[in-house]
Formats: structure tokens, sequence, C-alpha cells
């Protein structure tokens, strides 16, 4: 088992007593493109390049999958891989493979374009709330797939895909790529309605465009998809992560201090900077780098997430945490996922005050958190607790943080850099039951 151990503000002094970050991380290629481009080379049959390719887990099972397809996978540097798909020959994900993550299933959407056939167990990843599948089904079925679900595998054949059109019933980041994934090579035009608007969203169609597909008006709810007959390798850089970003920045807000978080795309942080101005904190956008800074007290703001261009979901529990100690009463509504609010039991242990109704959260905040022993939950969930113990008085340990290396390059060592006392420490299995 492995675990976070941070040591923060060993007693209280204010700002100046704890221990603020200070200095410059450089954030990553975008998790959530990621995990959607990998599956997508399957389309070209070709050779493809990927750079700024995120070191994180999640990147790690999707290269091991397409191994196991016969792909050859190779890293050129640091964070730039090529892909080839050209020994591909079964449309076959296990459930062995899938189960570690939800972006397995984009391998339906990439094998339907590819060869007009797929069969994929069904995903994992977090557990947040109910997740079905049902509109990205829903788009395969309008292209001309037949979608059954047979001995743990989700099966969609045909013998051609034709184009259509598809209205979302509601906005959905997975079943917008997967309709787009299945739809690049169908006969005739594809029209998306509803359609989601992330910043991956629009770096997943411009990484097909550069293999030859031909799909306008991503960034907005209407998807336009003209089917082409073949796609080509390409070179393509990922796009900077908005929330490994945006958590450097609440990171920032949490333990004081001030920070230069470099290789972003200031547009796509809107929403999130907004509330962090609202929240007390001073922000400085540049070029590609936006810079932090919190001097004094933290103030309550209010918050529900929604599509983008939104407040994003995934900086719900990233901010939830930082107005736990924030002065006043703050409201937190998550408009997007159910049950995005269980890490809040592990933030009581810490001392916070925090009500859940459903969907809403009343945050009280609170001088100060207590370091706690706790455990990560989810992604998000275990992010944010590995902030919450930045602030916090004294020694925290995180358990489970697994789920933080799905989506986090490389954090402890850029936590570390911005002066923070943080350690990574592996605890032998046959401890950790004598313990248990």
């Amino acid at each position: 088992m492995e675990k976070y151990i941070i040591n923060g503000p060993s007693t209280l002094h204010g700002v100046e007593g704890g221990k603020p970050l200070y200095g410059e991380v450089e954030i990553s290629g975008a998790k959530n493109a990621a995990v959607a481009i990998i599956p997508a080379t399957v389309l070209a049959q070709d050779v493809c390049v990927i750079e700024n390719v995120p070191n994180i887990s999640d990147v790690t099972i999707l290269f091991q999958i397409l191994k196991d397809l016969g792909a050859q996978v190779r890293y050129l540097a640091k964070n730039t891989v090529e892909i080839d798909t050209r020994n591909i020959t079964e449309p076959v994900v296990p459930y062995e493979s899938a189960r570690h993550l939800r972006a397995s299933y984009y391998f339906l959407g990439a094998f339907l374009g590819r060869f007009g056939q797929a069969h994929v167990s069904p995903p994992g990843g977090c557990n947040f709330g109910v997740r079905p599948i049902d509109q990205h089904i829903k788009g395969f079925e309008a292209l001309g797939a037949t979608v059954t679900t047979d001995y743990g595998f989700i099966n969609a054949t045909s013998e051609e895909m034709f184009g259509s059109h598809i209205y979302l019933d509601v906005v959905s980041v997975g079943a917008t790529v997967n309709i787009m994934l299945a739809a690049v090579r169908a006969k005739g035009l594809t029209i998306l309605e509803n359609a989601a608007k992330e910043p991956h969203i629009v770096d997943l169609a411009n990484f097909l465009n550069s293999m030859g597909a031909d799909i306008r008006g991503a960034g907005t709810d209407v998807i336009k998809i003209h089917g082409v007959d073949l796609m080509h390798g390409t070179t393509y850089p990922i796009i900077p992560d908005q929330i490994e970003a945006g958590t450097y920045m609440t990171m920032t807000a949490a333990a004081g201090g001030e920070v230069l978080i470099k290789n972003v795309i200031p547009k796509h942080l809107e929403a999130i900077t907004d509330k962090l101005i609202q929240a007390g904190c001073e922000i400085e956008e540049y070029d590609d780098s936006i810079l932090v800074r919190r001097t004094g007290k933290l103030v309550k703001t209010n918050v529900k997430t929604l599509p983008h261009p939104g407040f994003p979901t995934d900086m719900q529990p990233q901010m939830t945490t930082l107005l736990a100690i924030a002065q006043g009463t703050s409201i937190v509504t998550e408009g997007v996922w159910d049950n995005r609010f269980k890490y809040v039991d592990e933030l009581h242990r810490m001392g916070a005050k925090i009500q859940v109704d459903g969907k809403v959260a009343v945050v009280e905040g609170v001088e100060q958190l207590s370091g706690a022993h706790v455990k990560a939950l989810d992604l998000r969930a275990g992010v944010a607790l590995v902030q919450a113990a930045l602030s916090a008085k004294g020694t925290s340990e995180i358990e489970d943080i697994h789920w933080v290396e799905r989506g986090y390059e490389d954090l402890v060592g850029k936590l570390q850099g911005l002066g923070a006392d943080i350690r990574k420490v592996t605890i032998p299995d046959a401890a950790f039951a004598k313990n248990a």
C-alpha cells in the first residue's frame, strides 16, 4: 500500500506562520483529452505521435490495452509517444483491462469507426454516481449499429455506418466523444446536437481532423461530422490540463503564498479564476501562464457546477475543501453528478464543518483544519484531501493514493518544488494487513 504523508503548519500563526507555496509549477497534458485521443489512434490504421502525454496511471492502462490488442507503443521522449495501430485485428477489450478506468469505453466508438464492430467490457473508474451509457448507445444505433449486452460485454456491430441527426437528451462528454469516434468514417453527414463543449472535446476534434477527419463546430453545442473513407497518421500535442491547473490554483489559495502556474490556457480557467477572485485571491493572467497569490483571509462564495463553460465538476471537491477554511458560510451545488460529496466525511475527520443534503453542501468555514488519517475515495476527492492537508495543522496521512495518481503527474515532486512538506511512502502488504 502507498500513501502520502503531509506536514502542514505546526502552529496557527495566520498566513505567515504556515507552509505557504511559492515558486513555479509546469502543468502536464490534459488527462481528459489524453484518454480520448489515445483510443482514437485506432482509427488511423497508421502511426501517430502524441506529444505532451501526461505520465499518469490512466494513460499507462490505455497503452497496455493497445499493446494487448497488438499495437506498438513506444516513448520517443519523456512525454512523447509513438503509437502504431496497424496490427490491431480484434476489436475486443476484456473485463480485466476495462475495469480500471472509465475511458475504456471510448474503444467502443473507435472500434466501430474502424471495424464496424466492438466488444468492450463495461468500464470502471471513479464511483460518484450513476453514469449510464444510454446516450452512447442512442448515438451508435442512430449511425446504424446494433448494440447488445451479453456475457459481460457491450457488443456493437454494423455492416455499414451512415451519418445521422442525433440529439443528446443530456449533455454528456463521454457520449459526445464516443459518437464523434464512431461517426468520423460513417458515410454522409452526422449532426450532433446538445453536444458537450469542454476543451478536451475541441482537442479531440482537432486531433481527428489532423488525421483527415472533417469535424466542425466542436466547442459549440452543435457538431457536424462529414464522414471520410480513410484516416492517416499524425503528430499532435495534447492541450494542457485544465483541472490540474485549477487544482494548483486552489492549493495555492488554501496554503497561501504565490505560485506561477505555467503551460496553461487561461481562457479554459475562467470559471475557476472568477471564483478564486471572489474568495479573496489575486490572479494575474499571461499568454500561457497564470499567477495565483493569496496573502489575506479567504472569504465565502457560492459555487454551482455546470457543463462547460460553467464551473467544472472535476474542481468541485477542491473548491469545497477551500471554502471549508474561508470566513463565512458558502453554498456548493453539484449540478452534474450524484454522490460527489462522499469525501466530506473524510474532511469531517480534519475538522471541517460541512452539511450535505443531496446535491447541495452548506460549508461553514473554520479557522484551520487539523491533520488526520484519511482515505482518498476517487481521483478529485483524493487530491482535495491533499489540498486540505497542505493547510491543516499538523501531520496528515492519505491512503488509497492510487486514485490520485490516475490523473496527476508527479504530484509529490511538483508540490515539493513549491515548498510543501509531502512524501510518498510504501507500506509492505504484510505490515498493512497486520495493522488493518
